[in-house]
C-alpha cells in the first residue's frame, strides 16, 4: 500500500516536451467513428465482420486501454486541441454555454490550437470530412481552425440525400460553402454519406499530393450514431444473424476478446443490468425487432469498414500508403440513449424516413465486458479501440501487437507533433495558448515504456474519474465515489473505496486539484438514469419509446 501511495504521490503537473522522432515528415490520418462500443470490431472482439480495420490491426498496434471523454463534442475537443474538454471551451455538447462558466463555451476557445493549425504551421496540407460538432454556429467552423480542405456537416446526423432529420443536418459544407446535401454538388445519385464522405476524402488526398505536401486527413464518420441507416442490401445482410440475443452474444465475444489478449482472464463480464431483459424471456416479435435493429447497426460498421477498405487503396494507389501514420478510434462507449427498448419509427427500419436508436440492450453488447455507456465514466462509456498503423515509422516486429499502457485522447496531437517535427505553440494569432496535456504514444507504439507523470481526468455531466498506475476512482453523478484497482478489476466489480481510504483520498483530491485548474465548471444538471436519460426532481423519467410509427423527440 504505501508503493501504491508514493507512485501517486509524485505524480506531479510537469511536462515532456515532444520532440520530432523522424526526419521526413509522415502522413498523418485520424478516422473517427461515432458512438461505436468497444468490442464492436472483429478485431476487439465482434462477430461484425471488419477485415479492412482489421488489417490495419494485423499490420500495426492495438491499444487495450486507450480512452476517449464519453461523448461527442468533448471527445472531438480533446482530439483536436490535445487538451482536456473544459481547457478547449467544449466542457459538453456544442449547444450549451453555462451561465458565468470557465469551459462550458460551446465553441473552441482562443486558448486552445488544433492539430490543424499546429501541423498546417508545419507545412501540411490539412482536410477534414464528416462530422464536425464543434462549435461551428458559434463561430469556431473548421475552416477558421486551420483546415484548409472541408467537406463537412455541423453536427452529423446525415446518410441520404433526402432524409427524415433535422434541419441542419441536411447541408455539407464544401470549403465553407453551405450546400444542400441532395445536390449533385455533395455527391451523385442516391449516395450513403459514408461513402459519399469517402469520396471527398480521396479527392483532398489528390489536392495533398499535387501540393507536394505532407497531408493531416481527419475523416469524422457520423456512423454508427443514431439515427440508425444503411443502405437496405447491407441490412439484409445480417437481418436474423442477432436472434441469438445479446446474452449469447455478450459471452462469446468476452470469450474471444479473452482469446485475443484484449481483456484479462481474470476481469469478469460485467452482469446484464437489471433493465436489460434476458433475451430468453422475449416475444418472437420483440426478438425480430431487436435483431432488425442491430442488423442495422451492423451494417453501418460495414460500411465504414468498407471506406477504411477504399482508403487503403487509395493511399497505396497514391503511393501515400507506407508513410502514413493512420489512427482509427471511436469517440465514446456504446450509446444506450433510448433505454432498454431502444427507439424504431418509420415503416421501413434504417431507411431515409426512418428514427431508430440501438438502445440499453444492444449497447451492453456494444461495451463487452465493461459496465456503463456512453455519458458515464465508468470504462463502458470512455474505452474505445485505438489502432495505430504506419509501415515506415513501426518497426515489423510490431505488427499485430497489443499495447496495454493507458493511453488517452489528449495524445494524440503530442503524438503528432512528436512525428512531424511541429512545434506546438506558446502563442497562436496573437493569443496564449495552453500547454498541451497529453504524451507521444510513439514509446508504446515501438513497445516501449511511457513515462506519463500526470494521472488522466475525466469529468462529464457531473460523471468524474480519475486514472492513476492501476488505480480508478469514479463517480456516476450525485453518487459515491468508488475505487478499482484496474490491473486486477477493469470491468469495476470490487469497490475497494472503504478498502483502502488513502489511495481514494489522495485520488480525490487529485481531481479536485485538477478540475480548480482546468476550467472545470460545477454541473447543474439533472441526476440521469443508466441510459443517459435526465430524471427531473419534479416526476418521473421519460416514458421509454417503443416500436410505433409515430415521430417522437429522440433524446439529445
Amino acid at each position: 500500500m504505501m508503493r501504491s501511495l508514493c507512485f501517486l504521490a509524485i505524480l506531479v503537473s510537469s511536462f515532456v516536451i515532444p520532440h520530432p522522432s523522424f526526419s521526413a515528415q509522415p502522413n498523418i490520418l485520424v478516422i473517427l467513428v461515432d458512438d461505436m462500443g468497444f468490442s464492436d470490431l472483429g478485431c476487439y472482439g465482434s462477430e461484425i465482420p471488419t477485415p479492412n480495420i482489421d488489417s490495419l490491426a494485423k499490420g500495426g498496434v492495438r491499444f487495450t486501454q486507450f480512452y476517449n471523454t464519453a461523448r461527442c463534442s468533448t471527445t472531438r475537443a480533446s482530439l483536436m486541441t490535445g487538451l482536456y474538454p473544459h481547457q478547449a471551451g467544449m466542457g459538453f455538447l456544442d449547444g450549451l454555454k453555462l451561465p458565468e462558466s470557465k469551459g462550458t463555451h460551446a465553441k473552441l476557445e482562443d486558448r486552445c490550437v488544433t492539430m490543424a493549425e499546429v501541423l498546417g504551421s508545419a507545412g501540411y496540407h490539412t482536410s477534414i470530412v464528416g462530422k464536425w460538432h464543434l462549435g461551428q454556429q458559434n463561430g469556431t467552423p473548421p475552416w477558421e481552425r486551420g483546415f484548409q480542405k472541408t467537406a463537412t456537416t455541423q453536427f452529423g446526423e446525415l446518410y441520404f440525400p433526402k432524409e427524415r432529420g433535422k434541419p441542419e443536418s441536411k447541408f455539407v459544407y464544401l470549403d465553407g460553402r453551405k450546400v444542400p446535401s441532395d445536390l449533385p454538388e455533395v455527391g451523385q445519385g442516391e449516395w450513403y454519406s459514408t461513402f459519399m464522405f469517402t469520396d471527398w476524402a480521396l479527392k483532398f488526398l489528390d489536392d495533398a499530393k499535387a501540393s507536394g505536401k505532407p497531408f493531416f486527413q481527419y475523416f469524422a464518420h457520423g456512423a454508427p450514431h443514431f439515427p440508425l441507416k444503411a443502405p437496405a442490401e447491407v441490412i439484409a445482410k445480417y437481418r436474423g444473424k442477432y436472434k441469438i440475443g445479446w446474452d449469447k452474444l455478450r459471452t462469446a465475444r468476452h470469450a474471444k476478446q479473452i482469446e485475443l489478449g484484449i481483456v484479462d482472464p481474470k476481469w469478469p463480464l460485467s452482469p446484464r443490468p437489471a433493465d436489460v431483459p434476458a433475451w430468453e424471456s422475449l416475444s418472437a416479435e420483440d426478438q425480430d425487432r431487436y435483431d432488425n435493429m442491430m442488423a442495422i447497426y451492423a451494417a453501418m460498421l460495414d460500411c465504414v469498414d468498407q471506406s477504411v477498405g477504399r482508403m487503403i487503396a487509395g493511399l497505396k494507389e497514391r503511393g501515400m500508403f507506407d508513410n502514413t501514420l493512420i489512427f482509427f478510434l471511436s469517440d465514446n462507449g456504446g450509446n444506450a440513449e433510448g433505454g432498454p427498448r431502444g427507439i424504431t419509427q418509420g415503416d421501413v427500419l434504417g431507411s431515409a424516413d426512418s428514427n431508430v436508436f440501438l438502445g440499453m440492450t444492444w449497447a451492453t453488447l456494444n461495451n463487452t465486458p465493461f459496465r456503463r455507456y456512453k455519458h458515464f465514466t465508468h470504462e463502458g462509456g470512455i474505452s474505445t479501440p485505438l489502432i495505430a498503423h504506419w509501415p515506415a515509422g513501426i518497426d515489423a516486429s510490431r505488427n499485430g501487437k497489443l499495447e496495454h499502457q493507458p493511453g488517452h485522447l489528449i495524445d494524440i496531437m503530442a503524438t503528432a507533433c512528436d512525428v512531424s517535427g511541429a512545434l506546438y505553440p506558446n502563442e497562436f494569432n496573437g493569443h496564449r495558448i495552453l500547454p498541451m496535456e497529453g504524451i507521444s504514444l510513439m514509446p508504446a507504439i515501438k513497445g516501449e515504456p511511457l513515462h506519463r507523470v500526470k494521472p488522466v481526468f475525466w469529468m462529464h455531466e457531473g460523471n468524474r474519474a480519475v486514472r492513476a498506475g492501476e488505480w480508478k476512482l469514479v463517480m456516476k453523478f450525485k453518487g459515491d465515489w468508488e475505487l478499482y484497482n484496474i490491473d486486477e478489476d477493469r470491468t469495476e466489480q470490487h469497490n475497494l473505496f472503504n478498502e483502502r481510504p488513502a489511495i481514494a483520498g489522495l485520488l480525490k483530491q487529485m481531481w479536485d486539484n485538477w478540475a480548480a485548474t482546468s476550467f472545470v465548471d460545477e454541473w447543474i444538471g439533472e441526476k440521469r438514469n443508466d441510459w443517459g436519460e435526465e430524471i427531473k426532481h419534479d416526476g418521473p423519467p421519460k416514458k421509454q419509446a417503443g416500436q410505433t410509427a409515430k415521430p417522437g423527440a429522440p433524446p439529445k
